[in-house]
């Protein structure tokens, strides 16, 4: 089985490709993996919303059931190499807190920004899904929504 390296593409964010492996199989080309959002987190007053790609709106079927939803996202602001290497943080960005592993915190840099919120549903409208809450900023991209 062949050691593969993961990068994650953004082009159609114009943020651009980004590794962050040096793993590579035994013929020296390293696979590429892409990953597209599905979504965007768009606030609009006082209510959020998923806004899902048209072309996934059939993946909501039965969404509107569900009380919550985990809500995998993409901290696209800190995206850069310099954030990516940020391996220890003072939880909550409190010198007072002790040193943390990135991994044992949820810091919004690490090595591969996926984020992860727990939202209440509050309505699903054709591609449209309008939560409670999120840790996103408006324009996010999402990842993928899971029950």
């Amino acid at each position: 089985m062949l050691i593969r390296k993961v990068l994650f593409c953004f082009l159609a964010l114009g943020i651009g490709v980004f590794s962050n492996s040096a793993i590579s199989d035994e013929s020296g080309i390293s696979p590429v993996y892409e990953m597209s959002p599905v979504g965007w987190v768009r606030k609009i007053d006082d209510r959020i919303f998923i806004e899902v790609e048209k072309k996934y709106q059939s993946a909501l079927l039965g969404l509107e059931e569900l009380d919550s939803i985990w809500v995998l996202y993409w901290f696209d602001r800190n995206d850069t190499p310099e954030q990516r290497a940020i391996l220890q943080v003072h939880p909550r960005r409190n010198p007072e807190n002790p040193l943390r592993g990135v991994f044992a915190t949820r810091a919004p840099v690490r090595p591969n920004l996926i984020a992860l919120s727990r939202c209440r549903v509050i309505s699903v409208q054709d591609n449209i899904i309008e939560i409670d809450n999120i840790d996103a900023f408006p324009d996010t991209p999402v990842l993928d929504i899971k029950p």
